[in-house]
This record gives C-alpha cells, structure tokens and sequence, in this order.
C-alpha cells in the first residue's frame, strides 16, 4: 500500500464507503492520541533506565488499545481490546512504588529539572489534555469506565516519574 495516494482528499476521509470530514471529533481524539503515542515512543529512546522504558512500550501498546476503543465507532467491525482493572491497578502500583522511594511534594513544582524530568512532565500534561478530550468524547459516546480510569493514573503516574528522574525540583517563587 503507498504512502498515498496523490489524488488528494479535499479535508475528508472515506471509511467504510462512509465519508468523514477531518475535523470529526473521532479523528480529533485519534489524532491526540496518535501524537501522545508518539512523544511515548521519543521518551522511550531518551530515558535511560530499562524497566521504565519496558513500562513505556506496555503503556504504548495501551494507547493503541485506547485508540482501537474510540475507531469502533467509525468501523465496529471488530471487538473492542479492553483495558483490563489489572492495567489500572500496575500502575497504581507503580505510583506507589515511587512514592516509597521519592515522597510526593506538597507545593506545585516548576516542570522539567532536567530532560528526563522536563519529557515526563510534558507527557503528564499531555496526559491530562487527552483525558479531558476523551471525557468529553465521552459524553456523545459511551466508553469502557476502566478506560477513563486508565487515562487518570496515566498522569499521575508520569507526575510521579518525573518527580522520580528529577533532580532538584523546584517551586514557584510567588
């Protein structure tokens, strides 16, 4: 299959003989998790230690799971992979793990003490943003619970890696 076409698709996108415009919410949700799937796959290559990048691969592997849930809509002809309460409950594992060695500041934190940190920290945000995108997708579309869940320790889980990798965080002098 070539890279494309070359006859160019005036903003729409044809699915199942079904003509979807580009700026459709679905493609939207697709997009933002297409872009955070690819920020995983840059931090994987810039993290150093090998049990987190492992960890990054699996939660890549989850956004495709995530994304397969939102094409459904668009193409139902195939089930819809899960994420299962035992994903949830690894990483809040994990958090928890972290917060044993580095205990969780009390006061907000100026984001990016150095790469590692800075990457995780965007990835947090980014995290967010893509919950608040898929809640309210969730709102027009009902969606697996463990899913919205999932998203919400995704950013924690970041916010507390970053605290992990960084090295000296530092707060807001207001």
């Amino acid at each position: 299959m070539p890279y494309f076409t070359g006859k160019g698709d005036r903003g729409y996108s044809i699915i199942d003989k079904k003509k979807f415009s580009k700026n459709n919410i679905y493609f939207e949700v697709l997009g933002e998790l297409d872009e955070f799937n690819s920020f995983l796959g840059f931090l994987k290559n810039l993290i150093k230690d090998r049990k987190i990048r492992k960890e990054l691969l699996l939660i890549q592997n989850d956004i495709f799971i995530i994304q397969a849930n939102i094409s459904w809509f668009i193409y139902p002809k195939f089930k819809k992979p899960k994420i299962k309460k035992e994903r949830i409950e690894e990483i809040e594992n994990k958090i928890k793990e972290i917060e044993r060695i580095k205990k969780p500041p009390n006061h907000f934190v100026i984001p990016g003490s150095n790469l590692e940190s800075g990457a995780l920290d965007y990835l947090r945000a980014k995290a967010r943003s893509l919950e608040r995108k898929i809640v309210s997708f969730s709102k027009k579309k009902k969606l697996d619970k463990n899913l919205l869940k999932y998203l919400n320790r995704l950013s924690s889980y970041f916010f507390a890696l970053a605290r992990l990798k960084s090295k000296n965080d530092r707060k807001p002098w207001y």
